[in-house]
């Protein structure tokens, strides 16, 4: 294994720094989070052409066990954010209190969590799809397994995709669109393979996930209080939040064309916006190669190439705020969208 496979690891000090700072106080835990968007954000902007490394020539053990490693430490951390909740409370601290610290963890599992079992999600290993599903369970958001493989790859950049972005359209108003939309649709594709199969609802995975986020809420605040349940619903919309601002952000403006049969063209590099900064994609398992990803989804992240497609103003951090302020948003890609 080369040196600079190993930069992938650097994803492991966020959960452990908020995992320190949340021990200490849950203020200092949202402070973390709002340290490392912020200095990403300021990294992109200050060094814009720091690219990354050229993509692996191939797969190799220690890229899948980076990731899967994950689900360890975000779930020592939720367990760590449960009972910092509860002993938080029982000193009398505020509920606002609770708020920041589900802030903080979210900002984990929504930047990393969601990103991992996006790509555990991708692999042909059971076991690593079960990974995926637990993740994403874990943010009360089990139905990504079903809309975003069966619903969001095959429609992507089209008016038919709820997590694709329309031009002028703010992150504001995606927000609503795409949460009720992606929820509907999992359900549809869901009964659609049911039907196929020949099975009931009782042989529905996404039903029995869905059942199980709601014992686990039940027993969870059966167990450790209100206080413990405010935290993990925070968590849980922050991190949901993340995943979908980054959905924005990722397809935003971008539609491929339909063709005389009615069905949209192929996926190209040019539905898909870009980014390429190194310590950025550290962080999110090159993510932002974004083309590469949809046109060829089986292949693992870090041997995804950074393609001359659409390019975003900055990485994925920085968007992240840009998208937060439509004016800026718009000011930025507008220019870009007319360029194409």
């Amino acid at each position: 294994m080369r040196w600079r496979d190993l930069r992938f690891a650097l994803a492991w000090t966020l959960p452990f720094a908020v995992g320190m700072a949340a021990w200490q106080s849950p203020w200092a835990a949202w402070a973390a989070v709002f340290a490392y968007q912020a200095g990403l954000a300021l990294t992109e902007l200050a060094a814009p052409r720091w690219a990354s490394p050229p993509a692996a020539a191939s797969a190799r053990p220690w890229f899948a066990w980076c990731v899967r490693l994950h689900a360890l430490w975000q779930a020592a951390l939720l367990a760590l954010g449960v009972l910092v909740a509860q002993r938080w409370i029982a000193a009398g601290g505020s509920w606002w209190g609770l708020v920041a610290l589900g802030i903080g963890v979210g900002g984990v599992s929504g930047s990393q969590g969601i990103t991992f079992a996006h790509e555990l999600g991708h692999s042909k290993s059971r076991f690593d799809r079960a990974l995926a599903w637990l993740l994403m369970a874990s943010v009360l958001y089990a139905h990504f397994m079903v809309e975003h493989y069966r619903g969001h790859h095959p429609r992507a950049a089209t008016r038919d995709d709820p997590a694709s972005a329309r031009r002028g359209e703010s992150l504001w108003r995606f927000l609503p669109r795409t949460l009720v939309g992606s929820f509907a649709s999992a359900w549809r594709l869901e009964a659609r393979q049911l039907a196929q199969l020949r099975r009931g609802r009782l042989h529905s995975p996404l039903a029995w996930a869905m059942a199980a986020q709601l014992a686990g809420l039940a027993a969870l605040v059966i167990g450790f209080g209100a206080g413990a349940l405010l935290f993990w619903l925070v968590q849980a919309a922050y991190a949901v939040f993340l995943l979908e601002a980054v959905n924005y952000i990722e397809h935003y403006g971008l539609e491929r064309r339909a063709g005389t049969d009615g069905r949209p063209e192929p996926f190209a590099m040019q539905h898909a916006w870009n980014a390429d900064h190194a310590l950025t994609n550290c962080f999110i398992a090159n993510l932002p190669r974004h083309s590469d990803h949809h046109m060829h989804a089986w292949k693992p992240y870090a041997t995804l190439d950074a393609l001359p497609g659409p390019q975003l103003p900055t990485g994925y951090a920085g968007c992240l705020f840009l998208a937060s302020v439509p004016l800026l948003w718009f000011r930025a890609m507008e220019p870009r969208l007319a360029a194409l």
